[in-house]
């Protein structure tokens, strides 16, 4: 599930080897604000419940047949739920991407000061020279500002680094989803991995070649 690339200067110590640092000033929103992104703790997932994931969805995509069909739709996708363990609560998030963190991967958050204004989070080995972006948000108020962009630009450039020569994403099938990923390389594969198919069947499974 997930909702430019390019960084550069310093170096970083991610827990896989000293990397070069992503670039900590990344996207101006005006005057002097600026979004920065850094690595965060695995102990800090718990901050996703400051991401304001609602929106709109007008259109929706399927993909059958080699092809991507789009139709119209009005869904209120509400913000994470702040109680229950459900796939749709913050207690239930946190349980299910806490295993990837556990297993080598990266939580990378973008901060408007200290306000966290989207994360990604980063899986380094899906299969064999493909790596997964495992999720990606931005609150509703950052959105269309670029930050998508740098987040995924930061897995992207992690991925690269440890060697993988793809990038696996499950998108929802929300139509700004899907053509935020197209935009950026990311095209629908006919052999989704099959564990994550099986997870969310209804999404895009689209791949980038690093």
């Amino acid at each position: 599930m997930a909702a430019g690339f390019g960084f550069s200067g310093g170096s970083v110590d991610t827990g896989h080897g000293r990397i070069p640092r992503p670039q900590r000033s990344g996207r101006r929103l005006g005057g002097e604000r600026v979004i920065t992104i850094r690595h965060m703790k695995a102990s800090e997932l718990d901050r996703i419940g400051e991401i304001d994931r609602s929106e709109h969805v007008t259109q929706e995509y399927s993909y059958r047949s080699g092809s991507l069909q789009r139709r119209n739709v009005d869904v209120a996708v509400p913000t994470w739920s702040l109680s229950g363990d459900h796939e749709h609560s913050i207690h239930g998030r946190v349980n299910a991407w806490q295993p990837i963190l556990d297993r080598g991967g990266t939580l990378v958050g973008a901060f408007d000061a200290d306000t966290l204004a989207g994360f990604a989070i980063y899986r380094p080995h899906l299969t064999e020279g493909m790596a997964n972006l495992s999720a990606l948000y931005v609150s509703r108020s950052y959105r269309r500002r670029g930050i998508g962009s740098l987040l995924a630009g930061e897995v992207a450039r992690l991925a690269r680094s440890h060697g993988a020569r793809r990038l696996y994403v499950s998108a929802t099938p929300s139509g700004s989803t899907v053509e935020f990923y197209r935009s950026h390389g990311f095209e629908p594969t006919d052999e989704p991995d099959q564990a994550l198919f099986a997870l969310e069947p209804h999404d895009i499974h689209m791949i980038l070649d690093l």
